[in-house]
């Protein structure tokens, strides 16, 4: 009996250390199962968060090393587009609603800057690489910094009109100096992304700069009338502009100047001039649609939905802002697609939200649909600056941007005209159809004249 007790003890304990083994066996082999699950998971995971963080800092890798000066009119370029955004967004309501002015005579107004614009670029463009493109850029935040204060403190027209001439010059001076100045300080390396960048700092403080307009609502909130509120509002952004030449005065001057010449053929770009020829044809023709309606947005809205500029111009501000994240995008497109090709899927996708804004029967549904436009069009234009700079010969670069700017200046101001009267006249869709159909044929020329060139950075990574 006890023989037979010990067995059963000794088959229960051998029963239960082999219990034990096994459970032991499969706890560590169930350990093994998750570590293996886990190292499965993060070899399969692991490459694509890697993946995602490469292309961000590919991204960044693009805003990375840039020379300091380039970095110095980067800078300076906040407070100028700060005001710029205020007063350009705002003018068309300020000259109609506040001031009391016609339609016709805000277009004029608007018009008669375009025209001296036009005028002034190609003259100021051959004296910036003849005697120098920093001192033409201070010389036209200068003017324009005043230009801001004067159309705040008179209603008299003619005074409007000289002051619009004025502004003309002094857009035609930034215009003619900048581009030039930007590519001078970049190299081609670094082109496109120093001029995305530039784009985006730009955007985001022009967007900024209609978001301050809802502040006369505070100085009214003081007892000030609303055309007192406006003139406080833009003085200050006046001066705040001026402000900036500290900044340029750090940046030294281009080294390749064109040589002094005696005749003003021997100054105009003839080595480029086939590009720029190409360029501006279809440069033309878009801003012609462009001027339409881009500049009259405010007015737009007030008209189609009774909004004030206390209103509009955050929504206008929101699009700027959206522009400038767009221009961020720009070098990593290009490098993926190509230049060309880049800014002609851009701009063509961005036509059709032209066409589709003024169909919606509430602002917040059109302002969302022209952001979706803005962000797209404008996503282009850092593109298209540095193509053209990338093109034309170094020391034809002031020359090639004044003609440039002056060919674009021209016809949007012209159209700016024809597309306050039909606000005025009440066709408030007309201008967006008409716009989206002078971008069509632009874009068309564009693809038509440039879809075999490469650039030399393009050339070089080949």
């Amino acid at each position: 009996m006890r023989s037979s007790n010990s067995n059963r003890k000794g088959d229960r304990h051998d029963i239960l250390n082999s219990l034990r083994i096994n459970y032991t066996r499969a706890a560590k082999y169930e350990s093994h199962a998750r570590v293996d699950r886990v190292d499965g998971e993060l070899s399969t995971r692991l490459p694509l968060v890697l993946h995602s963080r490469s292309r961000a800092e590919a991204l960044f890798d693009d805003y990375r090393g840039l020379p300091k000066e380039a970095k110095y009119l980067i800078i300076q370029s906040i407070l100028p587009s700060l005001a710029y955004g205020m007063f350009y967004t705002d003018l068309s309501y300020f000259l109609t609603t506040v001031q009391g002015l016609p339609d016709y005579m805000m277009g004029i107004i608007i018009t008669t800057m375009g025209v001296s614009t036009f005028i002034s670029s190609i003259l100021l463009g051959i004296a910036a690489d003849k005697y120098g493109r920093k001192k033409l850029y201070i010389l036209g935040n200068v003017i324009a910094s005043g230009i801001i204060a004067l159309f705040a403190l008179t209603t008299n027209t003619a005074i409007l009109l000289a002051a619009a001439t004025l502004e003309g010059i002094a857009e035609g001076a930034f215009a003619a100096s900048s581009n030039a100045l930007i590519a001078d300080k970049a190299g081609d390396k670094k082109r496109t992304s120093i001029f995305s960048l530039f784009g985006f700092v730009g955007s985001i403080a022009f967007g900024l700069g209609s978001f301050i307009i809802p502040t006369v609502v505070i100085f009214e909130a003081f007892g000030f009338s609303t055309v007192e509120s406006h003139t406080m509002l833009f003085l200050i952004l006046a001066a705040l502009s001026l402000s900036s030449t500290l900044i340029m005065l750090r940046i030294t001057e281009s080294r390749i100047l064109k040589k002094p010449k005696t005749s003003l053929r021997g100054l105009l770009p003839r080595r480029s001039k086939g590009v720029i020829m190409k360029f501006v044809v279809a440069s033309a023709i878009i801003a012609f649609g462009a001027g339409m309606i881009v500049p009259l947005m405010t007015r737009w809205l007030d008209k189609r939905y009774g909004i004030s500029d206390a209103i509009s111009g955050p929504i206008l501000g929101t699009a700027n802002i959206v522009i400038g994240v767009a221009t961020l995008a720009a070098p990593p497109l290009a490098k993926k697609i190509g230049l060309v090709k880049a800014i002609v899927v851009t701009q063509g996708i961005s036509t059709l939200f032209m066409f589709a804004t003024p169909l919606f029967p509430d602002y917040l549904s059109a302002s969302f649909v022209y952001t979706l436009r803005a962000f797209l069009m404008n996503m282009a234009g850092p593109l298209q600056n540095s193509m053209i700079m990338g093109l034309v010969a170094e020391d034809e670069r002031g020359a090639a941007s004044g003609v440039s700017a002056a060919f674009w200046r021209l016809p949007n101001a012209f159209s700016t005209s024809i597309g306050a009267s039909l606000i005025g006249a009440g066709l408030l869709a007309a201008p967006f159809f008409l716009a989206g159909a002078f971008y069509i044929v632009s874009i068309a020329l564009f693809w038509l004249f440039f879809r075999r060139t490469r650039m030399p950075e393009e050339q070089k990574s080949a």
